[in-house]
């Protein structure tokens, strides 16, 4: 009796490891890669998004996140209505889902305020 209770307490821990791995792989392969927004500097009005090589102030992107990359000469400020973020020079942060404004830390009052749309 002993022996039978083992040998289907072992069967069913692979069975369950079977099932479990199978079901981490198909969750894994299905996940939309990250979109990446650059954010650059360029005058007049200092920082701008790089959508296909043009300079523009708005952005609207189909993702689920999305990749901000500071090449600006300062530090940026992503405001939401979850908070405010901050990216430093030369580095990223990944927002989801929702409405952005992104300016630069000490910025001129002619300077450009970024709007960036995650959807």
């Amino acid at each position: 009796m002993k022996v039978s209770l083992l040998t289907l307490a072992a069967a069913a821990a692979i069975c369950a490891g079977v099932f479990c791995t199978g079901s981490a792989l198909a969750t894994t392969s299905h996940h939309a890669a990250t979109k990446t927004v650059k954010i650059v500097m360029h005058d007049p009005g200092c920082h701008w998004f790089m959508v296909h090589g043009n300079y523009v102030k708005t952005d609207t992107v189909k993702a689920n996140r999305v990749k901000l990359i500071d090449q600006d000469e300062a530090a940026l400020k992503v405001a939401s209505r979850q908070g405010m973020k901050r990216i430093a020079v030369g580095k990223s942060i990944v927002v989801g889902h929702g409405n952005y404004v992104i300016m630069m830390v000490g910025q001129a009052p002619d300077d450009n305020y970024l709007k960036l749309t995650v959807r």
